[in-house]
């Protein structure tokens, strides 16, 4: 059984299902807005869903607050405003909680940083993808290159001391040479944080059936490997498996998911977990992923898509399988911490793993090597349950 001697530390994600257009890769929760936003329904859904969600978390603090989506900032300043207040009148907010926002670079978005940052908002996270304006016109974006490299400016004149670039590679058609043009042009605009990951093909999306054609294996590796020597020259390490940041700007909402902490989630489709001493376990719970549909339940249980309980061997994998991300590993307590398991319950993967030259391990520390976190899906599968 668990046995729970403490509470791992608490985030709120909140999901935003509506963008101007949904993008040929993207297999998230995202809906194109066809009509008017519905802002003020949908905060009174949102605030009404956190009311359900109350009685699992009292009196525990909120370390950080992620809105994503979708596209968060298609919503107004004053609607996050409300929104927050709401939220900071339910919740106990850490001193120093960390608020990202994923923003958009359109000129629409961008206009309205300065505002968001004055109601509370102290971190976006930009979707550039891309600096080429021919791989964002193959991406489905809607932004230029110019809107691109505006939106990160006005980042800093708003006063956003912290701000995440989102960074696409292995894009369709792109060579070595543009991947690290877009690595040094993002470098250039000075964000605190960069998300550099490989495009890859998501069954139900448009790319999945009309796939483009992307570099092999041995160049998208290429690419990854001289990107990586970019950022590390210019001091933004990577902690995570497509994170990199400058120090003591690591994003902690993330952190907080790669360490199997817990998470409300509210806002159609938004998935949570919750560990509860009393009930010896961890509940996981999503929402119903239509926007129409969460709307008219989000007072209700109808609300809830679905629930379960995990068990002792998938508490255990989905563990590792995040915690497995993180470049500097985790202390082994950590597992114990956050799953209420004795780290023996994965001990032969571990040492399988350790065999393979994947991990290095001892009583202190669990790291993946570079070869494990090159090969990470096959490290992670050592751990899935029997």
């Amino acid at each position: 059984m668990f046995q729970f001697t403490s509470l791992p530390p608490l985030s709120l994600y909140i999901h935003f299902p509506w963008c101007v257009r949904k993008c040929p890769y993207c297999d998230f929760n995202s809906h194109e807005l066809k009509n008017d936003l519905p802002e003020k329904q949908y905060v009174d859904a949102l605030l009404a869903d956190l009311d359900q969600e109350l009685p699992a978390i009292w009196g525990r603090p909120i370390v950080s607050i992620f809105m994503g989506g979708g596209t968060p900032s298609l919503f107004s300043p004053e609607a996050m405003d409300r929104l927050l207040s709401g939220l900071r009148a339910r919740l106990n907010f850490k001193s120093d909680i960390e608020i990202t926002m994923e923003a958009n670079p359109g000129t629409a978005e961008y206009e309205k940083f300065n505002e968001f940052r004055h109601v509370g908002i102290n971190r976006l996270s930009i979707g550039i993808q891309s600096f080429n304006d021919e791989h964002l016109q193959k991406l489905g974006r809607i932004h230029d290159r110019k809107e691109a490299i505006r939106a990160a400016e006005i980042a800093h004149d708003a006063g956003f001391e912290n701000f995440n670039l989102d960074l696409m590679f292995a894009l369709p058609n792109q060579r070595i040479e543009q991947a690290l043009n877009d690595i040094k042009t993002a470098i250039a605009l000075e964000p605190t944080h960069l998300s550099h990951y490989q495009l890859t093909i998501e069954p139900n999306t448009l790319f999945h059936t009309q796939p483009p054609v992307v570099p092999d294996d041995d160049v998208s590796w290429e690419m990854q490997q001289r990107c990586q020597q970019q950022m590390a020259k210019h001091d933004y390490a990577q902690y995570e498996i497509s994170a990199y940041a400058k120090q003591a700007q690591q994003c902690q909402h993330n952190k907080n998911y790669w360490q199997f902490g817990d998470y409300l989630g509210i806002g159609a489709g938004a998935h949570g977990k919750i560990t509860s001493p009393q009930q010896q376990g961890i509940n996981r719970k999503w929402k119903v992923k239509q926007p129409k549909q969460y709307l008219e339940t989000a007072a209700t249980e109808s609300c809830i898509q679905g629930q379960n309980k995990l068990s002792r061997q998938d508490a255990a994998f989905e563990f590792m399988m995040n915690a497995l991300r993180l470049s500097e590993g985790f202390e082994s307590q950590l597992f114990s911490q956050n799953t209420g398991l004795a780290i023996s319950i994965i001990e032969k993967p571990l040492r399988i793993a350790e065999e393979k030259g994947w991990l290095e391990w001892n009583t202190q520390t669990i790291k993946p090597t570079k070869n494990g976190q090159r090969f990470l899906n096959d490290l992670v599968e050592l751990f899935l349950p029997e």
